[in-house]
């Protein structure tokens, strides 16, 4: 189909909906934190929005061959935003930050001012359609913020979320998990659109990497070891270049910028454990990394944190699909 004729915002006015009909729910115990999801059905196509209640401290760590960001240089930030759509579908941020702003009574005084960050996948090789999350999907997942509740799987940001490439490639979608340590709240969310397959803890892939004939998954080594190469024979439905993983890590201890970036850092080296490859040139993959600044838990070290962390981390990308 060409461009012109294929269906887009412009020409199906897709309606925002925020009721998510999903098989698993994670429950999130972190206070503050509210979590608003969009979707438009006629992509498919979605956004999942992250927002605090006031400004927390934010780190960026962006790897990967063209990751499509916003808001990435900004020390603080009051939300964060998740997308399908490609590069279009940051416009999804806009609407997150223009509903925030009517909701301070479109106040401009300094400190009022809401800061977005987001980031996108690509999210176009499964439909044949050009629909993305615009502005007014932002401002609908805003309108939907709800505390305590994140949808696991293909809903949101991973409505058509991959694991695996081509002809191997299986439909994943956002993942999350929370936990304390000690008086220490952790979260972790991410959305699963890898190049990669994803790997459990006895280093088997659940999922990607599907033999088209034989319909079982294989280890990404074994089939450099058997083809000489990890890209099957085809590559059909879906180019290489078509990957990104998010990830965002959220915690209320209170840290400096130089140990936020050092969580963040260490935290997304561990995706390599559960996202197998990963970080190729094929992936924009990014990780956001939020402190509330709440919590004062000299006990616990940064280095120990970002190890928590990497493990919510790895459970994070393991309940992306659902079985």
């Amino acid at each position: 189909m060409s461009g012109s004729a294929r269906p887009s915002n412009d020409t199906t006015h897709p309606k925002p909906v925020t009721e998510i009909d999903a098989k698993r729910w994670l429950d999130v115990d972190f206070p503050g934190l509210e979590i608003g999801v969009a979707e438009y059905k006629e992509g498919p196509t979605g956004c999942t929005v992250f927002a605090f209640g006031k400004t927390v401290s934010l780190h960026v760590d962006v790897r990967g061959g063209s990751p499509g960001v916003i808001g990435d240089g900004l020390p603080v930030v009051d939300a964060v935003c998740f997308a399908g759509g490609s590069s279009y579908g940051l416009e999804a941020a806009t609407g997150v930050a223009a509903e925030l702003f009517a909701r301070k009574g479109y106040s401009t005084q300094w400190n009022d001012i809401q800061l977005v960050a987001g980031a996108i996948i690509f999210d176009y090789g499964r439909r044949d359609n050009a629909i993305y999350p615009d502005k007014e999907l932002g401002r609908a997942a805003v309108r939907a913020l709800r505390p305590g509740r994140f949808p696991l799987g293909p809903h949101g940001a991973g409505c058509l979320a991959t694991a695996g490439h081509g002809e191997t490639a299986e439909i994943a979608g956002q993942g999350g998990v929370s936990r304390a340590v000690g008086p220490t709240r952790l979260a972790v969310f991410t959305v699963i659109n890898a190049y990669g397959a994803i790997v459990d803890r006895n280093g088997d892939v659940v999922r990607g990497n599907r033999d088209a004939e034989s319909g079982k998954r294989r280890r990404s080594e074994d089939i450099v070891a058997q083809s000489g190469a990890y890209d099957p024979p085809k590559l059909r439905g879906r180019v290489v270049t078509q990957n990104t993983n998010l990830t965002l890590v959220v915690t209320d201890q209170k840290l400096d910028a130089l140990q936020l970036r050092s969580i963040a850092r260490q935290v997304h080296s561990s995706l390599a454990r559960a996202i197998q490859p990963f970080n190729t040139r094929w992936d924009g993959d990014i990780l956001f990394a939020i402190s509330t600044q709440k919590v004062d838990n000299p006990k616990l070290d940064e280095v120990s944190l970002a190890i928590a962390a990497s493990e919510l981390a790895w459970d994070a990308a393991l309940a992306s699909f659902d079985p």
